[in-house]
């Protein structure tokens, strides 16, 4: 499962709070031994500091820029014929065969858009976490991390897009429900291999090294009934100051991970509740409901797609220099199509998001019963990744995939069903 924060939301600088033991390990102490450690009352949301405004401002902008690239260059490679210029030199070199001359247009494309956007890459995913103190990455590690991504993405076009470029020439009235269809068995694959093959092309895993701390972390595991759970630790420290954690896989491949940065910068009780959350994303089913509501989606946008290609085709075809959907010019158009219908639905995708989010965090706080640890985890997730802790309700409505720290240390403070004797909605499920 992603992780307990927001992409940008997890990463910051400066020390952690304890609470009840040594950031850096050594056995977990119980909640008892460690009350003198506690706060009084409520933990307090602290505001955000300036740096942390000016990082929020800036990442708004950010990601504006980014959705206006997102159609703009699309838009730029149709109407310039650019798109179907491309199409014609890879049909030349694949000697008009099918295939190559998909694969050989995809490599062309992917390049093109790679090296336009590479300035913007480097700004927002190198220079700028830097300026801000949020990366430790090495020059040569991002540049040798963002090739391999773009190797990667043409290697699972080069497989799997020949798929609706088939159909849309063999069925070109039913293509969007077959390959909506089949984007059911493709996520599912996507979600068992990434983990175990794609994963690791970027970090180190390793087993934990506080060997103490990992019983600790099966412990958590096996009351929350997973059982059978390798847990990895990952060589995250090389590339950010950031901090997560996930749970993924099934069967042989079931995974607890821990970033390194994690493990070395909350303490173990906060480690049991984040460890919880993400359980809770597991145990409650959240990754598969999220793959039928992603596969219902893509058919969704793909029957918007088929149902509006033909008029922009019939209007513009001269102009970009191709008249059928089932033209592998026609990537440009499917993006820019499929990018404008994910941003009309992003509210409400997030909206469920955030929604699974709180209920990982009841469910991590029902399992652990460690309000402490859990409010004070996320204070130190702000102060560490320049969080703004209560955003405006754009930015919530439209970027944010978890709910505000503010809000989820406000939940936290206040849900303690087991000091009332009220129900827990999820304490059925475990294992005391």
């Amino acid at each position: 499962m992603g992780g307990l924060c927001n992409r940008t939301a997890m990463a910051g600088e400066g020390g952690l709070p304890t609470v009840g033991a040594s950031a850096k390990g050594g056995s977990p102490t119980s909640s008892a031994a460690a009350a003198s450690d506690d706060p009084v009352g409520p933990v307090a949301v602290p505001p955000p500091s300036e740096k942390a405004l000016r990082y929020y401002r800036s990442g708004n902008a950010i990601w504006t820029i980014e959705q206006v690239l997102g159609l703009a260059l699309p838009a730029l490679l149709l109407f310039t014929g650019l798109s179907a210029r491309l199409r014609t030199f890879a049909a030349g070199l694949g000697r008009g065969h099918f295939y190559p001359t998909l694969v050989i247009y995809l490599v062309l494309l992917s390049a093109l858009l790679f090296l336009i956007q590479l300035p913007l890459s480097y700004y927002v995913g190198f220079a700028r976490e830097h300026a801000y103190g949020l990366s430790t990455q090495r020059f040569g590690k991002w540049a040798g991390d963002e090739i391999k991504g773009l190797a990667i993405g043409v290697a699972v076009g080069a497989l799997v897009l020949w798929v609706p470029y088939l159909l849309l020439a063999r069925s070109p009235t039913r293509w969007w429900l077959w390959t909506g269809a089949l984007s059911l068995p493709f996520l599912t694959i996507v979600l068992l291999v990434t983990p175990v093959f794609v994963a690791p092309l970027f970090n180190k895993f390793g087993p934990m090294k506080d060997r103490a701390l990992e019983g600790e972390v099966l412990g958590v595991a096996a009351r929350a009934g997973v059982e059978g759970a390798r847990v990895y630790e990952v060589d995250k420290s090389v590339d950010t100051e950031k901090v997560n954690a996930y749970v993924t896989g099934v069967g042989n491949t079931k995974r607890i991970v821990l970033w390194d940065t994690l493990l070395a910068r909350l303490t173990p009780r906060q480690t049991r509740f984040v460890v919880g959350h993400e359980l809770g994303h597991y145990v409650l089913g959240h990754v598969w409901l999220n793959i039928l509501i992603s596969s219902g989606l893509t058919l969704l946008g793909l029957y918007g797609v088929h149902c509006t290609a033909d008029l922009l085709l019939g209007r513009f075809g001269g102009v970009f220099g191709f008249t059928r959907i089932s033209d592998v010019a026609s990537m440009p158009l499917l993006m820019m199509l499929l990018s404008l219908f994910s941003f009309a639905i992003t509210p409400a995708v997030l909206a469920l998001s955030r929604h699974h989010e709180h209920e990982a965090d009841r469910f991590g706080l029902e399992l652990t019963h460690d309000n402490i640890a859990g409010a004070t985890a996320f204070v130190a997730l702000q102060q560490q990744n320049l969080a703004v802790p209560r955003p405006g309700w754009l930015y919530k409505v439209f970027r944010a995939s978890h709910p505000p720290i503010g809000e989820r240390v406000d939940f936290i403070n206040g849900y303690r069903p087991w000091e009332t004797g009220a129900a827990e909605r999820y304490g059925g499920r475990f294992r005391r």
